[in-house]
Formats: C-alpha cells, structure tokens, sequence
C-alpha cells in the first residue's frame, strides 16, 4: 500500500517550496527513485533499463506513475527516463513557480542536459506532447525519433472543443473544485479512461496530491490552452523547422473525441505525412493506462535500435 506525509507544516503558501513524502506501492511501481536538483529544486525520475534513450513524457493529473505497465516491456529495448514535473508526483513544488507549460519544459530541459541524452525518442501524450517537443525542438541534434498521442504542439486556435473547454476550466468555480476538491482526478481522469484503475491504482494519483496547493497545476494546464495561445503558436514554428523530418509514431486513443476529430487528424498528416499509426479505437485520452502493450509494441516496432 502506498503511503504519505507532507514535508513541512505549512502546505497552502505557493511562498514556500516543499514536497509529498508519498511512498508508492512497491508492486505497483516496482522501480528505483532517481532525483535531480534543477534550478527549481529537487526533480524525480526513473532510469530503468539500457539502450537508446527513451523519454517518456505525462501530462495532466498524472506523473511517472502513469507509464508504470509500458517500463517493462520497453526497459529491455530502451533507456528508459519517466520525469515528474515541478508541482506533480514526487517532485518538488517549488516556491513562486507558475506550473506554465513553458515552466515545465526549462526543467525538462535541464534534466536532458544533466543526463547528456543522445539519440533520444521523444514520447509526448496530453501536455507531455508540447513540453517535450518544445525542448526536442530547441535540441533537435539529440533527438532523432518521435512519439505523439492523444495531444497538440499548436495553438487551439481552429478548434471549438478545446477552446470550450480551456475557458470553462478557467472559470473561478471550476478553478476551485479542481483546487480544493481534487476534481481532475476524482472526476475527470476516470471519466476519460476506458479500462477503469483499481482502487490502489486511483490512490496513486490522489494521494500524490494530498493538499489544494499541490493540485495547482492540475487547474493550470487546462486554462493554459487558450492562455499560452503564443507559446504554442511559436512551438508550431519551431516544431515545423526543426522536427518535420523525425520519424514519428503516432498513436491514438479513439475513444477520445476532442482529440480526434478529422479537422485534428488532418492537421497531424500536415505535419507529419508519412508517420507510423497505431489506431487504438477501444483507448482513450490515456492510452498508457488503456492499451500500455499495444503502445509498447509499437514503439519497440517503430524506434527500438
């Protein structure tokens, strides 16, 4: 069973940096913790297996825990790196930080540089997709494969769902429940999943989060949609510049309508023509937690050396 304590008395000041001594189920997440002391405090991550660098990138409300089933059947083909972000799992939340895509993506940044990364396959689902291509698109010379499911690297601009949705997550009283009453995970994340979590998987991603100010960038990323409108305007470009020629697996979760529209579609066979698909129609938003063997295979089919 997984267990928890917060690591300072006062938990509600985005004043003061601290962390959620969470101890995650050896059974569940059978793998050694790693930390990395960024610029805006300790980071966690796991370095499972060898081989070509294999980052795996989450997105929201999830961390490390959400690639737990795909390690192992990657690790023998892969180095495999699985980073919490500043804010999320068992990395540190950091005093005055702003839990901004951007924010997350000069961290990662950091870490790839600390582990000297090289030919590295880039796999981004959720807000991991733009994170991770905005630090593979400063770097293109370490990055030499690319993974994609289930997300964007450009503005939401053309499409209604995601605007909709990215302004009522920013209204206050929903801003509120997602602070307060854990609403992402308790609500959301299960809703979007098509193979249900155990109640000991579910605790890990509530637990993770025991406290309103470590849930505020759970209601950041859905605002930042709209918010970061330039920023994921300027990674388009870059992305365009610098990646274009990767070869790309896409991956997608059929189940999850916003995502996979036919205008959404056709913008991915703009970008990326003559990319792998895995078409996943029984997946949803989250197909690590869907269809983990399907992904892995495919990955393993598509990038392994």
């Amino acid at each position: 069973m997984p267990s928890l304590q917060v690591s300072r008395t006062s938990t509600e000041s985005p004043d003061a940096p601290y962390r959620v001594e969470f101890s995650p189920d050896p059974a569940l997440y059978p793998f050694t913790s790693r930390w990395f002391e960024s610029s805006v405090g300790p980071v966690h991550y796991l370095d499972e297996g060898e081989g070509r660098p294999l980052l795996l990138m989450h997105g929201n409300p999830d961390w490390s825990f959400l690639y737990r089933t795909m390690i192992p059947l990657l690790a023998p083909h892969f180095r495999c790196i699985a980073m919490d972000y500043p804010g999320f799992g068992l990395s540190v939340h950091p005093a005055g930080y702003g839990y901004l895509p951007r924010e997350h993506a000069a961290v990662v940044a950091e870490l790839v540089e600390h582990l000297d990364l090289r030919d590295a396959v880039l796999v981004g689902q959720d807000w991991g997709g733009p994170i991770g291509f905005d630090v593979a698109s400063r770097r293109p010379e370490r990055f030499t494969g690319l993974v994609a499911g289930n997300t964007m690297m450009w503005p939401a601009t053309p499409f209604l769902l995601q605007r909709t949705f990215s302004k009522l997550a920013g209204l206050g009283p929903v801003q509120r429940s997602l602070i307060k009453r854990h609403t992402f995970v308790k609500r959301v994340m299960p809703a979007l999943l098509q193979a249900p979590m155990t109640d000991d998987e579910l605790r890990h991603y509530l637990d993770v989060a025991p406290t309103p100010h470590s849930r505020i960038g759970h209601a950041v990323f859905p605002k930042a949609i709209v918010g970061e409108t330039a920023w994921l305007a300027d990674l388009e470009r870059r992305v365009r510049a610098n990646l274009a020629d990767r070869p790309m697996l896409r991956i997608m979760g059929l189940k999850d309508v916003p995502l996979t529209t036919k205008a959404y579609l056709r913008k991915w066979d703009e970008l990326w023509p003559d990319a792998e698909r895995l078409d996943l129609p029984d997946a949803g938003h989250f197909w690590q937690e869907d269809a983990p063997e399907a992904a892995a295979e495919a990955i393993i089919r598509t990038h392994a050396r």
